[in-house]
């Protein structure tokens, strides 16, 4: 069998299910079918071609659109879009286009495609290179963030999206990899490997969260001795921070094979919370808390440069359950807290519903409430709202790599 071939395949099944099914990438990988029969590196390889193929759909398609008389069907114009990529990142052409027709020749539907694949890839130019501008976000996403963040930014939002991010660790010791420090104090690899194998993971010393999520924890402030309560806890980022920071943390997520990772992260690192899994609209704690995290469950649109296929799954229409249930629980997490306590109300986000407007709705319904602007490391002004939060978006570092978009906002009463 062709080199890749195996690969190339599989990659082709990601994008049928993400494009032509609307599933999740990760349900996809997660799934006891063909990918969990390849190799470990045919299965990362399959994964690394799907997600950039996802991240470039629309500059691939400029780049096919005068080969192609009509369009294909979506199985045929994958298999080109996985070859067109290829081939951009500078692949070997004899092989990408012979991998191709060798894929499309052993399918049913794609067979009598064979000729036609062959022919537009040997058409496409020597050392094409896709066009800008990059990906557009779905008009139900990309609209919205226009009109808070204007044209430009959101230009440059998607062209920041359109690249491999980074890798971000959090430290908690000596031991770690080459990388750049970040102004927040995140570590930044210089080159992205198995985890696993890098230097001080076995030891502990240090988790992959990316560096705008590890703001959310220095919003509390000074956690030492404090009882801490982590809301939708999981995979256990924040959880691994709080107790880092010698807090007294209980970590509570509604996910009991998510908190079964908070508890593999904590046994590695050699930290310790207490897990509760259970429903936080029900759950009732034995005591009040002196700061509450409450990583509320949202659109998830701030991670897009991490999840690409995320706009093919999603249409909005979960928005405004969304909302609805970010509010309970904010309202929620309010009552497991002390007198003068804090809590850190955040969502992956980019969607102001989901960040400004639940913080300025909260601040209309609790008259006690208050917004407390605390001074975090590496963090200008101008990323602050004028109601105090936070506002975290990818084009932020962009020449470094940029970052997952959040909303962050801290509160007392």
């Amino acid at each position: 069998m062709a080199e890749g071939l195996v690969a190339r395949q599989a990659a082709l099944g990601l994008l049928m299910g993400v494009m032509g099914e609307g599933q999740p990438l990760s349900d996809l990988l997660a799934a006891q079918g063909p990918m969990a029969l390849l190799t470990p590196a045919d299965r990362a390889r399959a994964q690394r071609l799907a997600t950039q193929v996802l991240r470039q759909v629309e500059p691939v398609d400029r780049l096919l659109q005068p080969l192609l008389r009509k369009a294909p069907p979506l199985e045929i114009m994958n298999i080109l879009r996985l070859a067109v990529t290829e081939l951009n990142d500078g692949a070997a052409a004899h092989g990408v286009i012979n991998s191709a027709v060798e894929i499309a020749k052993r399918g049913k539907r794609t067979g009598s495609f064979a000729a036609l694949i062959n022919a537009v890839l040997r058409a496409v130019p020597v050392g094409a290179v896709l066009a800008v501008p990059a990906q557009r976000l779905p008009r139900w996403l990309r609209q919205p963030m226009v009109h808070a963040y204007g044209r430009d930014a959101v230009s440059a939002i998607e062209a920041v999206q359109a690249g491999v991010p980074p890798l971000d660790l959090t430290l908690n010791g000596a031991l770690r990899p080459e990388g750049r420090a970040m102004p927040s104090g995140s570590l930044r690899l210089k080159e992205q490997g198995q985890v696993s194998v890098l230097p001080g993971y076995a030891e502990g010393h240090w988790w992959v969260q990316d560096a705008a999520a590890a703001l959310a924890v220095p919003m509390l402030g000074d956690v030492r001795g404090q009882r801490v309560l982590d809301l939708c806890a999981a995979p256990g980022g924040k959880t691994l921070q709080l107790a880092a920071g010698g807090a007294d943390v209980t970590a509570l997520d509604i996910s009991g094979p998510r908190m079964a990772r908070v508890a593999e992260n904590l046994a590695r690192t050699g930290l310790s919370a207490k897990l509760v899994t259970a429903d936080a609209l029900h759950w009732q704690p034995d005591a009040l808390f002196d700061a509450v995290l409450l990583d509320a469950p949202c659109s998830a649109t701030g991670t897009i440069r991490r999840h690409p296929d995320l706009p093919f799954g999603k249409d909005g229409s979960d928005l405004p359950g969304l909302v609805a249930l970010q509010e309970q629980l904010f309202d929620r997490a309010l009552t497991f807290l002390k007198p003068g306590g804090r809590l850190v109300y955040v969502t992956c986000s980019l969607l102001p519903d989901e960040g400004e407007a639940q913080l300025a709705a909260a601040l209309v319904r609790h008259a006690d409430l208050r917004a407390l602007k605390p001074t975090l490391a590496g963090v200008p002004d101008f990323w602050y709202t004028d109601q105090g939060g936070l506002r975290l978006r990818p084009d932020y570092w962009a020449d470094t790599g940029g970052m997952d978009g959040f909303f962050m906002a801290c509160v007392t009463r």
